[in-house]
């Protein structure tokens, strides 16, 4: 078994990580782009063609499904990824937690980048899964790029102004950015209020992984043996190591422990 994953950056090494719990023995093949990120600030179509880009150094290694770990490539770029992929490659997008957030009591936050939130995908899915449910909409300009560079600084006060933002009443937020994933128990801490319910972290890791094995007709087996290897492309080519940054985090450092595959 083989998964790809793609991203701009290290966004998809929460995804990744999630795989490699749920099937130690599948194959990874990271896709990142550090010549062209970061993606958000380019317009749809530049989007589109770097993701198509990072997708098709991915498939050349004959994939059998693909992980858009990406929730801004997912916006822009999910159709075309799909006509140039599948059937071949069933192709998995990263959609925000908000159904199963919104199911849950109490108010719900989404944090998402600035060009995410408030845009007509982003309502599309709180009309859709959250009618009648008090949501909060939480711009978070700067986390992204500083969880991507392992800024410590930049991610305290990125994290600290979201917060801020954060009604006090909250019991769920969104981590509506991949990149999120990497500092969700840092974001717990700043927004969780003293003697009130533990906060509820809603990702999205899980249930890509999760998807991704049910289309390839397949399901978990934490317990299965040898672990599979690790293919690391960064803007197509082959590397022997993931981006530095993400061996800061606990998911990038599980992920580099495995030896690698070409």
């Amino acid at each position: 078994m083989k998964i790809a994953l793609m991203d701009s950056g290290i966004g998809l090494i929460a995804a990744a990580a999630a795989v490699r719990r749920l099937r130690p023995d599948a194959e990874l093949v990271l896709s990142c782009d550090p010549d062209g990120m970061p993606w958000g600030p380019r317009s749809p179509q530049g989007i589109v063609e770097r993701a198509l880009a990072v997708a098709d150094a991915a498939a050349q290694h004959r994939p059998d499904a693909l992980i858009v770990a990406c929730n801004t490539a997912t916006v822009h770029a999910l159709p075309a990824l799909r006509a140039r992929l599948e059937p071949g490659i069933p192709v998995i997008g990263t959609v925000p937690a908000i159904k199963p957030a919104a199911a849950g009591s109490g108010p719900v936050a989404i944090w998402a980048t600035p060009a995410t939130t408030g845009s007509p995908y982003q309502r599309g899915l709180i009309r859709e899964f959250a009618d009648g449910v008090e949501v909060t909409e939480v711009p978070c300009p700067g986390l992204a790029d500083a969880v991507e560079h392992a800024d410590e600084d930049a991610i305290d006060r990125t994290i600290a102004a979201a917060a801020a933002l954060t009604p006090r009443e909250v019991r769920a937020v969104v981590l509506g950015c991949t990149h999120y994933e990497l500092v969700a128990e840092r974001i717990r801490a700043a927004v969780q209020q003293p003697g009130t319910p533990p906060l509820v972290l809603h990702g999205s890791a899980g249930a890509v992984a999760a998807q991704a094995l049910r289309r390839i007709g397949s399901g978990p087996d934490v317990e299965a043996g040898t672990q599979g290897a690790l293919t690391v492309l960064l803007s197509g080519r082959p590397s022997a190591l993931l981006l530095p940054a993400a061996l800061a985090y606990a998911e990038g450092r599980l992920l580099q422990a495995v030896s690698h595959a070409g």
